[in-house]
């Protein structure tokens, strides 16, 4: 269903876009044959939310891979640091949030696990919107965090750091082969924020994933089915994920290339003193608008990444 709404608003897009044209050469037209040199303000102003959409459409003409068109789910795990990484983990999440409600994204927060004073040692979320994955896969990788401490005393200069995972929702019936004797639910009571009724009822849900290993919880709903779908819906992207890896190392086994993954290797810094600035390390693209972006203003680090990729080898 995901590739009929992707297809139908790209459609819409140009069908826009060569209404606006004509819509730009009849005024000019007007203008041309009145002799009317009021008109040239109106159409420079139309020509130039042109160009803004010619823009925004070059970005997701660079989303052409297979997954791209997809809705995304980001999981947040907090670095070694205690309290200042459990901080930074919740503003990353944060962040993302903001980015999806400013582009009229439908956000859900999957399972959180709180910190122990402040922020969250992990959360997982789910961003639905088209090209959401496509859009936030750059997003991926370990994010670095500089700043004067608020939850230090002597206000000393703290370096933070937190994980972002980017996976594609998956389509189970198309993307994988799971058995049901593969799957193993548990229940358990939520050791979360939710009252009395979740710590009375066993709300939550693990799922493990036998052949693999992989363990999913979720404990953020009231109903322990809504619990269960949400679970199902992180582990299936996470074993989509883990595919994808296996392809990816065997095409990179191929070609040569090298994958760089991990906690060595921070995509970006966000600093917060003794100056301001938000750099991206594989792009070199940077603002002092620290502000912005952490309030959800990335996607001038998000076109940069997509930009870089052009021409590469697929």
């Amino acid at each position: 269903m995901w590739q009929i709404g992707a297809l139908k608003d790209t459609v819409a897009q140009w069908r826009d876009i060569d209404k606006k044209a004509a819509d730009i050469q009849e005024v000019i037209s007007i203008g041309l044959s009145e002799h009317d040199e009021s008109l040239k303000g109106d159409v420079a102003q139309e020509i130039d939310r042109m160009i803004t959409r010619f823009d925004e459409i070059e970005v997701q003409l660079m989303l052409d891979g297979p997954y791209d068109a997809r809705d995304a789910i980001l999981a947040f795990h907090a670095g070694a640091g205690g309290t200042e990484s459990q901080d930074w983990a919740q503003m990353l999440m944060r962040m993302f949030l903001r980015w999806a409600e400013r582009r009229k994204f439908q956000a859900e927060v999957l399972d959180v696990s709180p910190g122990d004073e402040a922020g969250i040692k992990s959360a997982t979320i789910e961003i639905k919107g088209n090209f959401a994955f496509g859009s936030l896969k750059s997003e991926h990788g370990v994010h670095r965090l500089v700043r004067l401490s608020p939850f230090d005393a002597d206000h000393a200069r703290h370096t933070s750091f937190a994980l972002v995972e980017v996976m594609p929702e998956a389509e189970v019936k198309t993307d994988l082969q799971i058995s049901p004797e593969d799957i193993r639910v548990d229940t358990f009571r939520s050791s979360g924020p939710g009252g009395q009724h979740m710590q009375k009822t066993s709300s939550a849900v693990r799922i493990t994933h036998i052949p693999s290993g992989l363990v999913v919880s979720c404990q953020s709903e009231r109903s322990q089915h809504q619990n269960k779908e949400s679970a199902l819906r992180v582990l299936y992207a996470r074993l989509l994920e883990v595919e994808i890896e296996k392809r990816e190392a065997e095409q990179a086994k191929i070609k040569g290339k090298r994958i760089d993954a991990g906690w060595g290797n921070q995509i970006r810094s966000y600093v917060l003193h003794p100056y301001k600035m938000v750099k991206d390390h594989r792009t070199e693209h940077e603002t002092s608008n620290t502000g912005a972006v952490l309030d959800g203003e990335i996607d001038e680090f998000i076109n940069a990444y997509l930009r870089s990729k052009v021409g590469e080898e697929k």
